[in-house]
């Protein structure tokens, strides 16, 4: 994950507009139809392109950016800039139990990691902040009051308990949970009363009676609601905070949003806030539902699933879920996707997540990164797992160099980091941590033990002892090379006989990655002393006096088990 960038101090200011709420955008009558007749219907469509784009990202700081989020903030990310407008960021936080600093930070860092600098929000000054729900309440009760004085809002002054009563009523008659709308029509002076008595009370929406809501999505198609099917709904509570449809209207309103791009669970919201819009007279902005994003067994993704893999794979990947551009290219910088994106091609069926796709496009864009880039990635998520002390050094560099994360299944994901960058930690461990003799039995280890290991082992060790060993891995690649022919042509082995023993007595396993990288690495590691206490680290001359202590007759007789497992890919 990105660290977080300093943020400049945001400057306070929040517009106020006239009294007489004039329609942000100018009613295009050509735009807005009206249908009369037995039932009454309207149609509230979007603000003319002849606006400037504006689309919002608005996640709650409850947790961290799930993969739905995610998706949702790119595609309005790539509509903006693929449209020349602006990226708006702005932070729900009106569940003041449940929001958090921490979470809104871990939003923005997450944000920052994908590549989706947004032009206008936290950190970014704008004229239409402020641009934390929280710090907007004045303009909140400003445009409650202006609904109260229309007569579109009436105080409600029914308790928890009687509504609770209603709705197990309406439960019991099978009937749908709506208001019964019994302060409606209440009277001056029987509201008048109750204020006086201090009873507290919300502010309800009045909901027209009959009739029908049509919009047109732009992925959807047409979408419409019967409005008896609603009742009359709480724009704020009786603690004086705003309910979420209430403060999400007015803000994409005053906040000149042209387009809503959201997930397709929040299309229930649009009658309401298509509602509201017209009460205050505001031009509905054009609404894109995007579909929602399933796991493979095509239940809903849970907010809690995890996807690890680089920014730009991550990027690369939530783009096709649901959109493509026509072609059987599959793979896109961000970029590319900004240049080719078009809400137009977003599909509207929900779209599967393939951890297993997602993990062989992560290894794509791994592979594209320029080794110096990949190196330091490589540094600085070795050095966050704990594994290192620093995240650069030869150490680092020769592990890349020498093709050990680059082979098949080298390039991986940590499942245990969010979304970072991962090398497979367990490949570096596999090396670096020494276990002779393992509990358990092999058939593969028998040859192998009963293949003169002792005699072999003797000369090994000797090799280390005389200073030959370490002299030839100072010299590096070609120094080892050297030494292992030479080696070899001493005891008459080549080929399976010579490196399968020197696994075993170098790493207690009998299989891992390349001999000459381990045993450079190890030497490496050795001098460095960059590998952190945890990591479990067993030197080279601590590998040879667990050598010398092995009672080989014993080991041979009893025939000890040795780790047969591969290392994982």
């Amino acid at each position: 994950m990105a660290t977080l960038v300093a943020m400049p101090k945001i400057r306070m200011k929040v517009r106020v507009f006239p009294d007489v709420f004039p329609p942000f955008f100018p009613q295009s009558p050509s735009k807005v139809s009206v249908f009369h007749g037995r039932r009454r219907s309207f149609s509230v469509s979007a603000a003319s392109t002849q606006h400037p784009v504006r689309v919002r990202f608005a996640p709650s700081p409850t947790g961290n950016l799930h993969v739905g989020g995610a998706r949702t903030a790119l595609f309005n990310y790539l509509f903006a800039r693929s449209n020349g407008g602006k990226f708006v960021l702005r932070i729900e936080d009106t569940d003041l139990e449940r929001s958090t600093k921490e979470s809104e930070e871990a939003v923005l860092n997450d944000l920052s990691w994908l590549g989706l600098d947004w032009d206008e929000g936290p950190g970014v000054d704008g004229d239409y902040g402020p641009y934390r729900q929280s710090e907007r309440n004045s303009l909140y009760k400003q445009y409650a009051e202006k609904l109260l004085e229309s007569g579109h809002v009436y105080r409600c002054f029914c308790s928890s308990e009687e509504l609770e009563r209603t709705k197990e009523i309406a439960k019991l008659k099978q009937l749908p949970p709506v208001y019964t709308g019994k302060w409606a029509n209440a009277t001056d002076k029987e509201v008048q009363e109750e204020l006086e008595r201090g009873t507290s009370y919300t502010y309800r929406f009045r909901v027209p009676k009959e009739g029908s809501l049509k919009i047109s999505d732009l992925i959807r198609g047409e979408v419409s609601w019967n409005l008896n099917t609603l009742g009359d709904f709480v724009i704020m509570r009786s603690n004086g905070q705003p309910v979420y449809n209430f403060c999400v209207t007015v803000d994409d309103a005053t906040m000149a949003i042209s387009h809503v791009i959201r997930a397709e669970e929040h299309l229930p919201n649009t009658l309401r806030q298509a509602l509201i819009y017209k009460a205050l007279g505001f031009q509905m902005p054009d609404f894109a539902h995007v579909s929602l994003i399933l796991a493979p067994d095509r239940s809903k993704l849970s907010k809690r699933h995890g996807a690890t893999s680089v920014g730009q794979a991550m990027v690369n990947y939530l783009a096709l879920l649901g959109w493509g551009d026509g072609t059987e290219n599959e793979f896109f910088t961000l970029e590319q996707l900004v240049e080719k994106f078009s809400i137009g091609r977003v599909n509207k069926s929900g779209a599967i997540f393939d951890s297993t796709k997602l993990r062989w496009m992560n290894g794509q864009h791994l592979r594209a990164l320029p080794s110096e880039q990949l190196t330091k990635l490589i540094g600085e998520q070795w050095k966050s797992t704990g594994i290192l002390i620093e995240a650069e050094g030869s150490f680092i560099e020769m592990g890349y160099s020498m093709d050990l994360f680059q082979q098949k299944g080298r390039l991986s994901l940590n499942p245990s980091r969010g979304w970072l960058l991962a090398v497979d930690v367990n490949r570096i461990l596999y090396v670096v941590n020494h276990d002779f003799v393992s509990p358990g039995c092999s058939v593969e280890a028998k040859p192998v033990l009963e293949d003169k290991l002792s005699e072999f082992a003797a000369s090994y060790i000797a090799a280390y002892d005389s200073g030959e060993l370490i002299g030839a891995l100072e010299e590096g690649h070609a120094g080892w090379q050297k030494w292992i022919k030479s080696f070899g042509r001493s005891l008459k082995r080549k080929g399976k006989s010579l490196f399968m023993p020197l696994q075993v007595l170098l790493t207690g396993k009998l299989h891992g990655p390349d001999m000459e990288t381990s045993v450079l690495l190890l030497h490496k590691a050795g001098k460095s002393g960059i590998l952190a206490s945890q990591a479990g680290f067993v030197t080279l001359g601590e590998r040879f006096k667990l050598l010398r202590e092995v009672d080989w007759e014993a080991l041979i007789r009893d025939q000890p088990l040795l780790e047969t497992a591969t290392i994982s890919n």
